[in-house]
């Protein structure tokens, strides 16, 4: 009796450790989650989400919200690309990316997972560049290169451009002249993460602060943040204030980015087109990151019943060559540029076509169009971002988006 008493006490006591074994993981894992949880608490209260700031400022929260920078750490692209930068020998680093697509990781580089773990989830709750991100800057260091912005997150201050903030519970408001310069905006938007720092000939930009738009008083948010008449908070009185979408490769200012010439000279058998590319932008069109952002002009020739008889491409853009002497898609593999056709800040570029003259019809169509061309990349990356899309292979990026197109119909003489 004794003895099969002791045996059953043996197997409840085993019973009990297996259970609390398998207990142990699960009690561990709500632990770390609860310790992400209270890192990102800690992190939303120096840079409050937007979701807050749409309390009181709900229109320039919808503009934000139809941005690509409300979706700077959402995007299928950005979350393949930061799996093969992080599995890269770059990724040592891996607070990188989220310098520019989320720049308060800066403030919290112990925590640099959490923001890995929210841009791998696909939805995350953690804001990458919004409302904070921005109008927490107190001042921008342009001897770092990249310049370097310095947050104000202990006094509660926000920064703007506009003299006659409204009082409120809120925050403190404060005019910086800062927020209406371009410096603002070169933490992010002048040079490209390469493996090998290529400098000036990898640079985003270009020379943008010798063109003639700078020169003459333009600054980035001349374009991207044009000034429009509406209220900043609900129920302000309207006044000028700045657009919130950030308009450029996304939305119409695109149309303004370039202008086409085109010119038909029929020699006999022989046609010649010219067509002269006017960039319009006082910066490199297209600013070369991501690695694989480039700008195509198609030419399309159309002869007897609308078919195609000649068609031709040029490429603006970069090609990268990586450290084992390959092509690559991303920049931040890059330690060679092979070959640079983008254009430089306001250039004409000239390009020629030659073709043999349509036969058997009285005239044929000319049309040129410049665009923002698809993404490009390995078959195995392109085939992770349409998988992570839920729009799949009609995602947006996968379909060119054009910036200004010519058409004329030319007669042939005979």
């Amino acid at each position: 009796m004794w003895r099969n008493s002791f045996l059953v006490k043996i197997r409840i006591a085993a019973a009990i450790a297996v259970v609390a074994l398998c207990l142990v993981p699960w009690f561990d894992r709500g632990a770390f989650a609860e310790e992400l949880g209270l890192s990102q608490s800690v992190i939303e209260q120096a840079f409050p989400t937007a979701s807050k700031c749409k309390r009181c400022h709900e229109r320039v929260f919808e503009e934000w919200d139809t941005s690509p920078l409300a979706r700077s750490i959402h995007s299928p692209a950005f979350r393949a690309s930061l799996d093969a930068f992080l599995s890269s020998p770059s990724g040592k680093d891996k607070a990188l990316c989220f310098r520019c697509h989320a720049p308060h990781v800066r403030e919290f580089s112990d925590r640099v997972q959490l923001f890995i773990n929210q841009a791998k989830a696909g939805d995350p709750s953690l804001d990458g560049v919004a409302c904070a991100q921005c109008h927490l800057i107190k001042q921008v260091d342009r001897t770092k290169q990249p310049p370097e912005p310095k947050y104000d997150i202990e006094s509660k201050t926000v920064y703007g451009p506009y003299k006659d903030s409204v009082q409120n519970r809120a925050h403190q408001s404060m005019e910086l002249g800062l927020f209406q310069k371009s410096d603002l905006c070169l933490n992010c938007h002048q040079s490209v993460p390469s493996a090998a720092g290529l400098g000036k000939t990898n640079d985003l930009l270009g020379n943008w602060d010798q063109s003639k738009a700078v020169k003459s008083g333009k600054e980035c948010q001349t374009c991207h943040m044009p000034e429009q008449v509406g209220e900043s908070a609900n129920g302000e009185k309207k006044r000028k204030t700045a657009n919130h979408t950030f308009p450029g490769r996304i939305g119409k200012l695109r149309q303004e980015a370039a202008k086409l010439d085109v010119t038909t000279k029929i020699e006999g058998e022989k046609t010649t087109i010219t067509v002269k590319v006017q960039s319009l932008v006082p910066h490199n069109l297209p600013t070369t990151h991501p690695a694989w952002a480039s700008v195509v002009l198609d030419l399309d020739i159309k002869g007897k019943n609308l078919k195609t008889v000649f068609a031709d491409k040029r490429i603006y853009g970069r090609i990268y060559q990586d450290a084992r002497g390959e092509k690559t898609s991303f920049d931040f593999e890059a330690v060679k540029v092979l070959e640079d056709t983008v254009l430089k800040p306001e250039e004409m570029r000239v390009e020629t076509f030659t073709f043999p003259t349509p036969q058997d019809t009285k005239t044929f169509d000319v049309e040129a169009t410049l665009s923002y061309a698809p993404i490009t990349g390995p078959a195995p990356f392109l085939q992770r971002v349409e998988a992570e899309s839920s729009k799949g292979s009609q995602d947006p990026i996968f379909q060119p988006i054009e910036i200004v197109k010519y058409a004329e119909n030319i007669a042939v003489s005979k």
